[in-house]
């Protein structure tokens, strides 16, 4: 016998999704936080760009590995555990960082442990709220990951205008401390809601009754992760890089962050509009949509050179990258048993995170070698067609209106 979608435990963990958002924004806005610091810490140590994006780089290498680890323990302790240990490294990793005297130091700190503190935030939450909603959670999963979309618009602004006041190294204690501030309170209200989607609910046949070990070889996940990997290859570079690739068009560093703050509330529209247009029109369908979308918006940033055409560029680039990242976790829930979900998205998380890491480095090692991002943005344009490829072989599904479950769905989407 099967629970739909309008079982009361479905639907209303709303407390979680807010929770969500708000540790999702502090984390990722932490780790960014990198891209406004890259300019004034190169000069103020001599360290190089490539080194610096190097420690981005890291952090989500960790954070690929972390997110198996986090969603594994997640299924087994709850997600309650997981974001506590998450919040309170987020904070110590900053406040570690601030205190590098080498390279080395700060790439371990603000590279390795942030990015294992980080990646506690996303499988665990995700996969609680994908399994405690039924027929909102695409809207509810875009909510969590709002967060990401509002770090460019709160915690960016505030790192640009704290490195006018203090060096770096204050800064980024100033940061460690916000981050325990803010996240460690938002622990209280994680929680997975009981009752979640009976197992037999599980869109795809053949993925019933899987064990987390078969869900990971099996064509669902590998096509998923896969284009997961691709999407984030695909926008990491851009993300990073454009502040500073705007700065050597001759705008301002101040004016450059708008830019990269532009992204994050395109991202915030975007998370919201996809969710929508998912829940109505299926997760697959706007995934490949936004995956050409941001294929064709990272190259647009070549044809700009002033802040309006760099604004114009960013609300799309934005809306696309942010609008499809939410998506890969309800394609997850689609296809496997909530039961294992933790661990599905922890699996998929390593592979974006493998993704996240190349655009970073790649970028800064182009631009130390040509004294250019043109190929990276190239680069990025070709990868996000291979995601859009990719994602088209995730096998369809499609809703039956008079029960809300899933069939396998013949025709291709």
């Amino acid at each position: 016998m099967s629970t739909t979608a309008s079982s009361p435990a479905l639907d209303r963990n709303w407390s979680l999704v807010a929770a969500g958002a708000l540790m999702g924004c502090v984390a990722v806005g932490t780790v960014f936080a990198l891209a406004v610091l890259l300019t004034p810490m190169s000069t103020a140590t001599g360290w190089s760009r490539a080194g610096l994006s190097s420690a981005m780089t890291l952090a989500f290498i960790s954070m690929g590995f972390a997110g198996f680890g986090w969603g594994m323990l997640s299924d087994r302790y709850g997600p309650r555990i997981v974001v506590l240990a998450g919040s309170l490294l987020l904070g110590l990793a900053c406040v570690l960082a601030s205190r590098a005297n080498s390279l080395l130091q700060f790439q371990l700190a603000y590279g390795v442990l942030l990015g294992v503190a980080t990646a506690s935030f996303f499988a665990p939450v995700i996969a609680a709220t994908a399994a405690s909603f039924e027929r909102r959670r695409n809207l509810a999963i875009a909510l969590v990951s709002a967060g990401v979309g509002v770090a460019p618009m709160t915690l960016s602004p505030l790192v640009a205008w704290l490195i006018t006041q203090y060096d770096w190294r204050t800064t980024l204690l100033i940061v460690g401390i916000l981050a325990w501030v803010l996240t460690l309170p938002a622990v209280w209200f994680v929680r997975a809601m009981p009752g979640v989607v009976a197992e037999e609910q599980t869109g795809l046949t053949g993925t019933q009754g899987m064990s987390a070990a078969q869900a990971l070889r099996s064509r669902p996940f590998i096509v998923l992760a896969l284009a997961y990997f691709a999407c984030c290859a695909a926008h990491s570079g851009p993300i990073f890089h454009t502040v500073s690739y705007a700065v050597g068009c001759g705008l301002s560093v101040t004016a450059a962050v708008t830019i990269y703050s532009m992204e994050g509330a395109a991202g915030l529209g975007g998370r919201l509009l996809f969710g929508v247009m998912a829940d109505k029109l299926g997760a697959k369908r706007v995934l490949v949509a936004g995956l050409l979308i941001q294929a064709f918006a990272a190259a647009a940033y070549l044809r700009v050179s002033e802040l309006d055409g760099f604004y114009v560029v960013a609300i799309v680039f934005g809306m696309a990258y942010g609008g499809t990242m939410p998506l890969y976790a309800s394609l997850a829930r689609e296809a496997f048993s909530p039961r294992i979900l933790g661990t599905v998205l922890g699996a998929a998380t390593l592979l974006s995170g493998m993704g996240m890491a190349l655009g970073p480095l790649l970028g800064g090692w182009l631009f130390d070698r040509y004294g250019s991002y043109t190929w990276l943005y190239i680069g990025s344009m070709a990868v996000g067609l291979a995601a859009a490829a990719i994602a088209m072989f995730f096998p369809s599904v499609r809703r039956r209106k008079d029960d809300d479950r899933f069939e396998p769905a013949s025709q291709p989407a």
